[in-house]
């Protein structure tokens, strides 16, 4: 006998995501709704911190009342200050903060029968002779909790990264800031200003989420083989801030940190030999590998278990995103990495030349082939053709995380 029919193992965004979109009784008023239990670990290293999520989407949206903020124009800047500005309409631009989008979910959960929340430490999942799965798991205070579950679904990273021919980090540091006088327009969010100090390998941009004439979230980023100290990270934001966005007197009022992999590497979605675990969010793949976006892959994932549970099929995770978008994530990682492409010119001349609706259908992998044809031609066609024919010939490897 099992103690839930679901057992989600990690409250970030795609647990918490997955957890809201499960069967309520409003949504199965003539069939059992599942019995689920969401597993965050006790406050410790174990525990994600604190995270802003961006994604842009089309009129309302189930988590508006958690936003911070959100925009309709968008902005690149080339390193000799050109200006590409973008206005994404319909679409919005939006920020949620991940304490606000725990909140809404809390909220919604709270009085829904058969979900509970746990704070424990999941050691391995294991499935049993029966096909159900095993979930050791220790509370903060030392006592065991293990679970047995119909289904299993863990968005805790792999111990190790899955091989890749290509692998980058999008790393960056985040000061939210208030300033003396009113420097920011809170109508436009700076997505990518290469008026940063390029690195020697990679490539580096300023990003502004600017939710007032005084405050916002400015954030230093790099595409590159590994993380920056926190002294350089600080001295980049130092830089960025009083040299090229002018903030004058300014406070720091919270800082945010992140790595986030950018890697053609196969993520399974089911845990090998297990038809009851399954890996979802991150670990299953949803980031999208040229961008670092994974929040609305999430949701589409979310969704996609939440409607089989619903039909009583097996919930397996299908790709976050589909295959061609895959192959050419896999080409410009390769093109940036071995630096054929001058990565600031190329995202510029995107932005440039493709327009607003086509592109983020291709950011967003949902694209037609015509589509993505008109962006590729967009980019440095030979380097990018160059790539794309050396990538069958390029063997998959474990590449060391540093």
């Amino acid at each position: 006998m099992v103690d839930a029919d679901i057992v989600v193992v990690g409250a970030g965004a795609a647990g918490l995501s997955l957890a809201h979109r499960l069967p309520a009784p409003a949504d199965a008023p003539h069939r059992a709704v599942p019995s689920v239990v969401l597993i965050d670990p006790p406050p410790g290293p174990l525990r994600a911190p604190r995270r802003t999520w961006c994604y842009w989407e089309s009129g309302p949206g189930r988590f508006d009342p958690a936003t911070t903020a959100s925009w309709e124009w968008l902005r690149v800047r080339g390193r000799d200050g050109a200006v590409v500005l973008r206005h994404i309409a319909p679409a919005r631009y939006k920020m949620i903060r991940s304490d606000d989008f725990e909140a809404l979910v809390d909220r919604d959960l709270k009085d829904r029968p058969g979900v509970r929340r746990l704070e424990a430490t999941v050691g391995t999942v294991t499935t049993l002779p029966d096909g159900t799965a095993c979930v050791p798991a220790t509370d903060a205070a030392g006592a065991r909790a293990g679970l047995r579950a119909r289904w299993v679904f863990d968005s805790r990273p792999p111990d190790r990264p899955p091989p890749a021919r290509t692998r980058l980090l999008q790393h960056f540091r985040g000061w939210f800031v208030r300033t003396r006088q009113p420097v920011f327009d809170p109508g436009v969010v700076e997505l990518m200003d290469f008026r940063t100090a390029q690195p020697a390998h990679g490539l580096s941009f300023g990003y502004v989420l600017p939710t007032g004439r005084h405050t916002a979230l400015v954030e230093y980023t790099e595409f590159g083989p590994a993380p920056l100290t926190s002294g350089a990270y600080d001295s980049a934001l130092e830089d960025y801030t009083r040299r090229v966005l002018r903030t004058g007197a300014t406070e720091i009022l919270s800082t945010e940190q992140g790595v986030i992999p950018m890697t053609d590497a196969v993520f399974e979605r089911r845990a090998r030999g297990s038809g009851a675990v399954f890996r979802i969010g991150v670990a299953g793949g949803a980031t999208r590998a040229s961008t670092g976006y994974a929040f609305a892959a999430v949701q589409r994932q979310s969704d996609a278990i939440a409607r089989a549970v619903r039909a009583g099929r097996r919930p397996v995770p299908p790709p976050p995103h589909p295959a061609r978008a895959r192959l050419m994530d896999a080409v410009l990682l390769r093109a940036l990495g071995t630096g054929r492409v001058d990565g600031p010119d190329l995202f510029f001349r995107l932005f440039d030349r493709v327009p607003a609706g086509r592109l983020l259908r291709f950011l967003d992998g949902r694209s037609r082939l015509y589509e993505d044809v008109a962006v590729g031609m967009r980019t440095p066609v030979l380097p990018m053709l160059r790539t794309a024919a050396e990538l069958p010939w390029l063997p998959r490897r474990h590449i060391p995380v540093r």
